[in-house]
């Protein structure tokens, strides 16, 4: 069950990303956090491990060594991710400017206040 989840928080944070170009600190770091109990440090190192290649490489190896990445875990959201990107890029496209700086507006904040005013 918890593979499904995991692929389901990749799918929709790869949704994110292929609409608003977002998903590593704005969805799956607060969604690993508060929906499925990963410490800060656990959180950022398992995104890390998630995007990878080639970017975050050096960094999710700093915190795989000390013991902050969840592997399994990364493996499933990257498989939602990599597909969620794909059908976020499709259903943006056809969206006008101003509404998507509007939407990613709106998103953000709701994202801040979340991590603002929650435990």
């Amino acid at each position: 069950m918890n593979q499904f989840l995991y692929i389901l928080l990749g799918l929709v944070a790869g949704i994110f990303a292929g609409m608003f170009g977002i998903g590593g600190a704005t969805i799956l770091i607060p969604a690993l956090v508060f929906l499925f109990g990963l410490t800060q440090h656990q959180a950022q190192g398992t995104t890390l491990a998630i995007l990878v290649p080639p970017i975050g490489l050096l960094a999710a190896l700093k915190y795989y060594y000390n013991g902050n990445v969840k592997l399994g875990m990364a493996g499933f959201i990257c498989l939602g991710f990599f597909i969620g990107g794909l059908i976020g890029a499709s259903l943006i496209q056809n969206i006008a400017d101003p509404l998507l700086k509007r939407l990613f507006g709106i998103f953000l904040l709701v994202v801040s206040l979340n991590m603002i005013f929650t435990k």
